[in-house]
């Protein structure tokens, strides 16, 4: 056996533990926060207008390319099987399934979230969060819930723009490009695609939105050394939240595959 860690020094990954346990903890009081009065709605709508003005575009301008590549690519390796036919059907279960919630989640929390932390952390270090708990006023109800739920209600509906906009190109880029059949395209939707491909997508945006908002925000609430510590709460809050969607991502994506059957042809 070995010998027990000596008094005072931390067991080795005692601190990832620890900060797993305090993104659990603010995920749990966003929650219950979210249903205490009042609400902050003006508060939230500004946040959903900001985070919406920052990420529309930007991810329109991804998601062409990104739909473009994925027809492409799935359009050439589909020939060699002799099946062309399938190439629309196909290049949306990937763009619905995988393609739009990742393109989403990766766009709200580099754009959108990082903007958040940045200024949740520069609220911390000027002590205007703690001037806020004297007053009796919860820096989480009153800060930190109506960002995360703007986050969360941006990204499903980005979500579903995305998953329009990537479709439309991946036509065009098939039909134009690889001589595909309109008619095909389309009616390889029928045969392929299902409603809980679109579901899983959404739920998948909403859970990305949410944990990305969650670790923004606390990142933003914990920043060491200054303003120089509040840049780097914004790096980590970018690299952790991609390390999670992805993460998460793979674990949803395994149990929707085992509980929903794949639609026959």
């Amino acid at each position: 056996m070995s010998a027990p860690a000596p008094p005072g020094r931390p067991l080795p990954g005692a601190g990832a533990l620890r900060q797993v346990g305090e993104l659990f903890s603010l995920a749990v009081t966003v929650i219950r926060e979210s249903f205490r009065r009042p609400f902050q709605l003006r508060e939230f709508i500004e946040q959903f207008w900001f985070i919406a003005s920052v990420t529309i575009l930007p991810a329109i301008l991804v998601t062409i390319p990104f739909g473009a590549v994925i027809a492409l690519q799935v359009g050439s390796l589909i020939q060699q099987f002799g099946a062309q036919s399938f190439t629309g059907g196909a290049s949306v279960l990937v763009l619905i399934q995988q393609a739009s919630p990742l393109i989403v989640s990766l766009l709200v929390s580099g754009v959108a979230c990082s903007a958040i932390c940045a200024d949740l952390g520069s609220r911390t270090i000027r002590e205007e969060l703690d001037a806020m708990r004297v007053m009796g006023v919860s820096p989480i109800q009153r800060l930190v819930v109506p960002r995360v739920l703007a986050v969360t209600l941006v990204a499903v509906l980005l979500n579903g723009m995305v998953s329009v906009v990537g479709t439309l190109g991946g036509y065009f880029f098939n039909v134009v490009m690889q001589n595909g059949t309109p008619g095909a395209y389309v009616a390889s939707f029928s045969a392929l695609a299902q409603l809980p491909d679109l579901y899983i997508s959404e739920l998948k945006a909403l859970l990305f939105g949410f944990i990305a908002g969650i670790v923004a925000a606390h990142r933003g609430l914990n920043p060491r050394g200054g303003p120089k510590g509040v840049g780097d709460a914004v790096n980590q809050s970018v690299v952790f939240t991609f390390l999670i969607l992805f993460f998460v991502n793979m674990v949803i994506t395994a149990i929707y595959l085992q509980l929903v059957p794949s639609k026959g042809i």
